[in-house]
């Protein structure tokens, strides 16, 4: 099991309301930090998630832990999808509300306030998705097992996480990433140290390859694979129920 990694230390608030408080705070400036932080990269690291959706065919898409709502505003470029996207932050939702609307995407993307440990859902999804969320959940184990419970049978979870990449240079410039400039950018430019220092160190702490990849096949999910990415900063999951 991984280090419970919470956002502030010595809050007294539970990791769920921690986590909560956090985007609510950086959601002003989370998307453009963001695309500074992964150099560009998170554009194609999406698109890798997109094209597997696309292939399965999938309608029904449930997009957990939705944020801003890059994956969101990707996938709603498939023909005839059909898509809730859930978070806890309302601050985020709030970001995203308006670049829905901005778009004309309201009558594609259905915004909910959610709890990814308890999705207010029935089966009804092909594919689920959640892009750099897991890692936030209280319980990985519990957010894991609804979302594999509001899956069709043969539906798709598709994860996207931060991993770590275990070679040289990659290996080195990650863990400096991680514990050096991701908190140091989090505060001159977020304005919260602490969110940022939270987001490097949980990056760090997560389980990733393997060790995931064997918690999703606990969980129920029938076939499982993840592939690196850009050296295995990201990877991209890919669990059928």
């Amino acid at each position: 099991m991984s280090k419970n990694v919470t956002p502030y230390k010595d809050s007294s608030l539970s990791k769920k309301e921690q986590v909560t408080l956090m985007f609510d705070r950086i959601a002003q400036k989370y998307d453009g930090l963001n695309r500074v932080l992964s150099l560009g990269l998170d554009k194609g690291w999406r698109k890798k998630l997109v094209t597997g959706v696309r292939k399965q065919e999938a309608v029904n898409i449930l997009d957990v832990a939705t944020g801003t709502g890059d994956v969101a505003i990707a996938l709603s470029k498939i023909p005839l999808v059909r898509i809730d996207a859930v978070d806890l932050s309302t601050k985020m939702l709030e970001v995203q509300a308006k670049q829905l609307d901005k778009l004309k995407l309201n009558d594609r993307i259905k915004l909910s306030v959610a709890d990814a440990e308890k999705l207010p859902f029935e089966q009804q999804f092909d594919a689920v998705t959640v892009a750099f969320g897991i890692r936030n959940f209280a319980n990985l184990e519990k957010g894991l097992s609804e979302m594999h419970r509001v899956l069709h049978a043969n539906g798709c979870l598709y994860i996207l996480e931060t991993s770590r990449p275990k070679r040289f240079p990659m290996k080195q410039a990650h863990f400096i990433m991680s514990n050096v400039i991701i908190p140091l950018l989090g505060k001159l430019f977020a304005e919260d140290k602490s969110a940022y220092a939270y987001l490097g160190e949980s990056a760090t702490q997560f389980p990733d390859g393997e060790v995931m990849c064997n918690k999703l096949r606990e969980i129920g999910f029938s076939t499982v694979a993840h592939k690196p990415l850009s050296g295995g900063v990201v990877s991209l999951y890919i669990a059928q129920k």
